[in-house]
């Protein structure tokens, strides 16, 4: 299913418990598609919340592997050093890369290197675990805005008259300061 396209996405943590969650609460979840006006995804860490990448370099996702493949991550991805080869049932063969957090050093899943032909479609992309990636949709959350008619905009008079203010705050506290370092004096001289 790798390369369907963008489909849109949810708000939603993406959460297993004891290591596994069933096929059918993530496919719930994660494939929920927005038919009107598809707003960009931004992916998370699970864990740390460091963002790692966005659907505007979304290819598809891997429903059997549980994995969302992107052409582009941020540089909070960290790319492993030592590639290995794959002795799963499934990926058998592959020359394999490691991706992590750089702010928490979190699994987030593997760049292929060398695949067999029928894995070719995932070669050089960057293939994120669901378990270990949060995503938020921009503007999927209620936003308010604060609304004070009395309120004053703050323009260059307001702000000049706000300075002045704070101007005459900062004369007035010099001047008690210098008070109280003369009485403190004082006290001192007569306490000799």
């Amino acid at each position: 299913m790798a390369g369907d396209g963008k489909q849109g996405l949810r708000n939603v943590t993406f959460i297993t418990e004891n290591g596994a969650e069933d096929d059918s609460s993530l496919e719930r979840h994660y494939k929920q598609v927005e038919d009107d006006a598809e707003a960009p995804v931004v992916f998370l860490c699970g864990r740390c919340k460091l963002p790692i990448g966005d659907s505007l370099s979304w290819v598809g996702s891997e429903d059997d592997q549980n994995q969302i493949l992107l052409k582009r991550v941020t540089e909070n991805v960290v790319v492993g050093s030592e590639p290995f080869v794959s002795r799963t049932r499934t990926e058998l063969g592959c020359l394999i890369v490691n991706l992590s957090c750089l702010g928490c050093s979190t699994g987030l899943g593997r760049i292929y290197t060398s695949t067999p032909k029928n894995l070719d479609y995932k070669r050089s992309l960057f293939c994120l675990s669901v378990e270990n990636v949060d995503c938020y949709v921009l503007g999927s959350s209620e936003q308010k805005m604060v609304e004070d008619i009395e309120e004053e905009p703050v323009t260059l008079e307001y702000r000049g008259n706000v300075d002045l203010q704070v101007a005459k705050i900062k004369a007035l506290a010099v001047s008690m300061g210098q008070r109280l370092l003369e009485i403190e004096a004082k006290l001192q001289n007569i306490g000799r």
